[in-house]
């Protein structure tokens, strides 16, 4: 209890508070932002922290974490554009309520399914620690392949009416992530002989690309055509689900926030492979699946409630084993390392306060940035009022510097654009881009655990079907294809069958 007592009395430290609330708005504010992300906030906070106390820098670096993880969110409910790659299944209901005037409520779901899902991954931090250390690094490439793969079966649930369609969207991605430099071997893909693209296509600058550019160009036409969306932002209060709404969510964030959580506990995951299958599986579940896409709260609360709680899941193997999962949490590494804190079996054993420190510093800046979000949602929502012509000018701009600061690369903003119209075209053609984004954030590692499998098999095969845990995903894979499959046939024949009685009538 005294390296308790001691992390509490150096928590309790004015300036150690400051930190944290300071860290917590930075992170809010990049995440907010599409092109910057919290990893590149981590980076630049980094440096101020060196001559802070420990508690201090600590409590700065996961306040700027968490928030930049939360504050994915706003952006990608009252713009469409998602903030950070972990906010991407956010917008498909969440900027869906902005339109149909529920900004406030879609905001506040957001909030407190982020708090939720933080804290409840705390809690599971605190308590299990080493069990799902253990469990985590039992997943060698085989497993972590077979999970991948499941993640890209929620193609099909992000398909809208036609697989066909789904399945050409998620290709696009696959085969836009193979341009570049080859990872394990270094030879030129998809490059045409062209220098410039050796850097490949990064996945932010393709995520901005899909969801800022068609959006501006749709904003820009229909203010032409005096057709421009209008909603009336005085309207939009703070707003938090009612206990009615909280009863039937309640369920469904515990299981995506497990879900987070244990995906977070696996190294080369992360935030947009939980929110992608926490958002496939509440509509799966759900008892009204024909209002997700359409502006249902739990399309909302449910990825958000799962990316959120990949933090305290990363952060396992981080103290327990000292495997980052994600460059955020390599730079919180090198934040504990310059700190003098060395993450493994032996900082619980001598660094007890430390431990116990960094547990209340996620607490507080999770309320940190649950206070700050809701009693701020007005003045996000403020940002409705700005005519959509010259906010799309404003975004396009910010979309732009953001773009460019990522790699320091002009060709990144001429690929944003040149992305965003193939994702403008594909709209018009009624293909999702939501599955392109899913595609390059999923294929990268679905590639290199295939290869790095056989690597290790030496071309043999069977190493596919060596672990139970990969039979298993390898099942659940099949499950979902097979149920989406039988959905859409299921749903054609009863459309037909409507039509034929409709003509018989007529």
């Amino acid at each position: 209890m005294d390296a308790f007592y001691s992390a509490l009395g150096a928590i309790s430290d004015p300036f150690t508070l400051l930190a944290i609330v300071a860290g917590s708005i930075i992170g809010i504010v990049f995440g907010s932002i599409p092109g910057l992300t919290f990893s590149m906030a981590l980076a630049l906070v980094l440096p101020l922290t060196f001559r802070f106390e420990t508690g201090a820098a600590i409590g700065m670096l996961l306040g700027t974490y968490i928030g930049g993880m939360t504050g994915g969110s706003v952006s990608a409910i009252l713009l469409g554009i998602p903030g950070t790659p972990s906010a991407a299944a956010t917008v498909l209901d969440g900027y869906k309520m902005t339109r149909n005037g529920r900004a406030g409520l879609a905001l506040g779901g957001a909030v407190l399914a982020s708090g939720f899902g933080g804290i409840f991954s705390l809690l599971v931090m605190i308590v299990s620690v080493d069990m799902v250390a253990r469990l985590a690094i039992q997943f060698g490439p085989v497993e972590i392949f077979a999970l991948v793969l499941f993640g890209l079966s929620t193609i099909c649930g992000l398909a809208e009416k036609s697989l066909i369609r789904g399945m050409i969207a998620g290709i696009i991605g696959l085969l836009l992530m193979t341009i570049g430099l080859d990872d394990m071997d270094g030879v030129a893909r998809m490059t045409f002989g062209w220098t410039p693209l050796l850097q490949g296509v990064d996945l932010l600058v393709a995520m901005v690309g899909l969801f800022a550019v068609p959006q501006i160009m749709k904003t820009l036409i229909d203010y032409r055509t005096d057709s421009a969306f209008k909603l009336n932002a005085s309207d939009i209060r703070s707003e938090l689900p009612t206990r009615k709404q909280l009863r039937s969510s309640f369920w469904l964030m515990v299981r995506c926030s497990g879900l987070g959580t244990a995906i977070g506990s696996i190294p080369g995951t992360g935030g947009p492979i939980a929110a992608f299958l926490a958002y496939d599986h509440a509509r799966r579940f759900s008892k009204k699946p024909e209002r997700f896409g359409k502006g249902s709260l739990e399309g909302v609360m449910a990825p958000e409630a799962s990316n959120n709680a990949v933090t305290g899941g990363a952060m396992i193997p981080l103290l327990s084993l000292g495997i980052p999962g994600d460059p955020a949490t390599a730079v919180m590494l090198g934040g504990l390392l310059i700190h003098g804190l060395v993450p493994g079996p032996m900082l619980f054993t001598q660094n007890k306060p430390e431990v116990y420190l960094i547990y209340l510093a996620i607490l507080v800046a999770y309320v940190a940035v649950v206070v700050f979000q809701y009693f701020g949602i007005r003045g996000f929502v403020k940002l409705l009022k700005i005519p959509p012509h010259l906010m799309a000018v404003g975004i396009l701009i910010m979309c732009g510097v953001g773009t460019f600061a990522i790699r320091n690369s002009f060709l990144d903003i001429y690929m944003m654009v040149g992305v965003g119209l193939i994702g403008y075209l594909l709209t018009r053609a009624r293909i999702p881009v939501t599955p392109i984004i899913l595609g390059l954030v999923l294929g990268p590692t679905l590639e290199r655990e295939f290869r790095t499998a056989m690597i290790m098999s030496e071309g043999n095969w069977s190493i596919f079907f060596s672990s139970i845990s990969a039979i298993i995903f390898y099942l659940l894979t099949i499950g979902v294809i097979g149920f989406h499959v039988f959905s859409q046939i299921r749903e054609a024949k009863t459309a037909r069958r409507d039509n034929e009685q409709q003509q018989g009538a007529s």
